[in-house]
């Protein structure tokens, strides 16, 4: 962009051709299956991710090395049977010095090229050992964000003991807001909001049996809630958890 406004100052390139080139630079387009949105991170303040689901592999690894061209890569929803097919394809990136983390927990693939700096801190808590897999999203995607995490898994209201000394020490720490996963009736959220006086992000997972299951049950109950300050997420939805956390720590 700058390259491009200096090329105009210095009357190289006229204001019509600049225009047109600040606008195809914001898009990538790979053959006819793919339009990256390469300035997504100047606008929003986190790059594009690549969804894997729906893409078959030959698509994502193009896609994958393509986004390599310009940073760091994050990956969501990539199972590990597929990542393993596609390991060896994207070991020789176009640009040297990546290193590949996969969390098969959180499906989640991540290249990256050296550690990011850390701004501000966000908590997350889940009410069972099942809501773990969201949560890992979350996780990384919030530390890919640029935020540290403090993590607390398996304290729901079915042993609300377990809860408080987690509240405590996520509130000594300093969070700025907490990220809370539940599935079954969803009342988490609830209960760590009346408790706390940062912003609750409440993310439904589809665990449950019968009404529970999809995840309605807890989706329905967190829109509900009695408590103020809760913001509440799409089901299993722990990217656009961590996404808006973050937003809300970068602002403070």
């Amino acid at each position: 962009m700058k390259k491009i406004l200096q090329e105009l100052i210095n009357g190289n390139i006229s204001l019509e051709k600049a225009e047109k080139m600040l606008k195809t630079m914001q898009i990538a387009e790979l053959e006819d299956f793919a339009k990256l949105d390469a300035s997504r991170d100047l606008r929003t303040g986190f790059p594009e991710a690549i969804f894997a689901e729906g893409k078959d592999d030959q698509e994502l690894v193009k896609i994958i090395k393509d986004c390599a061209n310009r940073g760091r890569v994050l990956v969501t929803r990539l199972e590990e049977d597929r990542y393993l097919k596609i390991k060896e394809e994207i070991k020789n990136l176009p640009k040297k010095g990546f290193q590949a983390e996969y969390n098969n927990k959180a499906r989640i693939l991540l290249l990256k090229d050296g550690e990011i700096d850390r701004q501000g801190k966000i908590g997350i808590i889940t009410a069972g050992t099942s809501d773990i897999p969201v949560a890992e999203e979350a996780r990384i995607v919030a530390e890919e964000a640029g935020c540290d995490v403090l993590t607390s898994y398996d304290v729901g209201v079915a042993g609300i003991h377990r809860l408080f000394s987690q509240i405590r020490r996520m509130i000594q720490e300093d969070v700025k807001a907490l990220i809370v996963v539940a599935g079954m009736e969803g009342a988490l959220p609830s209960v760590v909001a009346g408790l706390v006086d940062v912003p609750v992000i409440g993310v439904p997972t589809s665990v449950g049996y019968g009404v529970g299951i999809g995840g309605f049950a807890a989706l329905n109950a967190m829109l509900q809630s009695c408590a103020p300050g809760i913001a509440v997420v799409n089901i299993d939805n722990g990217f656009g958890a961590a996404v808006f956390a973050a937003t809300i720590v970068k602002q403070l």
